[in-house]
């Protein structure tokens, strides 16, 4: 089931130029992406019924991906797929996969023609015991895309915009508020929310109701989105809905979405979420290490009347004022290798 949804979706992107889909931020997912994605959910295989909602589903592979692992694990109950999706020229095409999916598998699903992030109320006071619209697993791919202060997007969701918003982790927050306890939650989303000052609130909101459970990274940026031409560097995360953060952080990584070369590697938690509430990728021991002493240094840099700053100057982008002597009115430019032990 499927391979003909990917079929018919490399058909589809075949047909409408790059361009074109680049400017709703529209990249589809690749079929090991999907199947890797749907891997990482833990199934409650005694659910009489599981609830899965795609927001932003392009042509449902996503959703198709997590109704083949359901079945391929030997679920036995009724499955509900909700997709939100605004693009009427993609429209055809996921109706006919989700109608397949029902077909092949008996999966009930509604398709919802409508902004998802403007579709309903969201407040950050009460998404944890949110009632309305919630879903067992959410899965998702979201447009990547920056918006206005003013656009209806960010006005709809004030309590997690901060500066220039961007439509992916509002995506990925209404994803949350329409989560269940103790629930799952599994999206590919760029790396800039982990630490860039834009998604302070964002993740504020994240952690206030949900703990990581699963990292995925990526090492080539242009290898995720094959065919796209997408320089984003992305990752993949799940999310678990619950107070109650795990002794550890599951993360792998890969060369590309093939998938080839995983390495995987478990971090404390604590290391990899820090007080700040800033996120840090790390993927080996070493890294950990280092982070877990830096994270238990008696006082910051400001504390101690030290002021860092970095990419005022990038090396490749700013070759003109770079000078190989020593001159009056230059400063060094220092890299991480120029700092050692003394």
């Amino acid at each position: 089931m499927l391979n003909e949804v990917i079929e018919n979706t490399e058909r589809f992107i075949a047909s409408v130029p790059k361009a074109k889909r680049k400017k709703y931020g529209q990249f589809f997912t690749n079929s090991t992406t999907a199947k890797f994605m749907a891997s990482l959910f833990c199934f409650d295989l005694s659910k009489q019924k599981i609830e899965i909602l795609d927001a932003g589903a392009g042509t449902g592979i996503l959703a198709a991906a997590v109704v083949q692992k359901l079945y391929e694990l030997g679920y036995v109950g009724k499955i509900y797929v909700t997709c939100y999706e605004t693009d009427e020229l993609v429209m055809p095409l996921l109706e006919e996969n989700m109608a397949l999916c029902n077909k092949l598998h008996n999966v009930s699903y509604t398709i919802k023609r409508e902004n998802y992030v403007t579709s309903q109320n969201f407040s950050n006071s009460t998404s944890f015991n949110n009632e309305d619209y919630q879903y067992d697993y959410i899965i998702g791919n979201p447009p990547y895309m920056k918006i206005a202060k003013d656009a209806a997007e960010a006005l709809a969701m004030p309590e997690v915009c901060y500066g220039a918003p961007n439509l992916y982790f509002l995506f990925c927050a209404m994803g949350v508020h329409n989560l269940k306890k103790e629930q799952e939650l599994v999206y590919i989303i760029p790396r800039s929310w982990t630490s860039g000052a834009y998604f302070r609130k964002f993740r504020e909101y994240l952690f206030d109701n949900c703990v990581i459970t699963d990292i995925h990274l990526f090492e080539s940026r242009d290898k995720v989105f094959e065919g796209e031409s997408v320089l984003q560097e992305t990752m993949i995360i799940k999310v678990k809905k619950t107070s109650i953060a795990p002794h550890s952080i599951s993360i792998t990584s890969s060369s590309t979405s093939e998938f080839n070369d995983i390495r995987s590697f478990c971090a404390p938690y604590e290391t990899v979420v820090a007080k700040n509430r800033f996120v840090y990728l790390v993927t080996n021991k070493e890294d950990a290490d280092i982070l877990h002493t830096i994270n238990h240094f008696h006082k910051t840099l400001p504390e101690i009347n030290l002021k860092m700053q970095t990419g005022i100057i990038v090396d490749f982008r700013t070759r003109e004022v770079l000078r190989n002597e020593i001159e009056d009115g230059a400063y060094p430019l220092l890299y991480s290798q120029h700092i050692k032990d003394s």
